[in-house]
């Protein structure tokens, strides 16, 4: 059945990463509007990102020495997200074949991270609008 393929699919996401490197994130968070005293801590900080499966659902935890994160949600149904930038979006996250797509909306705005796997390595890209950043994950 696809529930099987899409757990499998999952299941090739969970893991503990590390944050290895990252391009473009300063410009990506100054497009949200985040604040200068923010972005100085986003840039220097380098989380680590847990993902797990839990019965139907996945966990994306972010740890870092800023703050904390934890979302858990059904694959393909909407949810309440609040940011460590302190946003409150509506978020969805789908499968696309290999890829998994974040959407957050929040006050008219998108913007979307797409996960995948290359190399038993993460990559993130991150999109608002024209601005795109790439983020690296190595497994802790």
């Amino acid at each position: 059945s696809s529930d099987l393929s899409t757990s499998t699919m999952v299941d090739a996401f969970c893991a503990t990463w590390k944050l290895t490197e990252s391009h473009n994130f300063d410009e990506y968070m100054k497009s949200l509007g985040v604040s200068f005293a923010t972005r100085q801590v986003g840039n220097v900080t380098k989380p680590t990102v847990i993902i797990s499966r839990e019965e139907d659902k996945v966990a994306i935890r972010t740890q870092s020495t800023f703050k904390n994160t934890e979302i858990v949600f059904k694959l393909g149904e909407e949810f309440d997200e609040d940011t460590a930038d302190d946003r409150h979006c509506k978020s969805l996250v789908t499968l696309d074949g290999d890829k998994l797509v974040h959407v957050q909306k929040w006050d008219g705005k998108e913007t979307n991270f797409v996960r995948e796997i290359k190399d038993g390595k993460m990559t993130m890209t991150l999109t608002f609008g024209d601005v795109v950043a790439v983020r690296h994950y190595e497994k802790a």
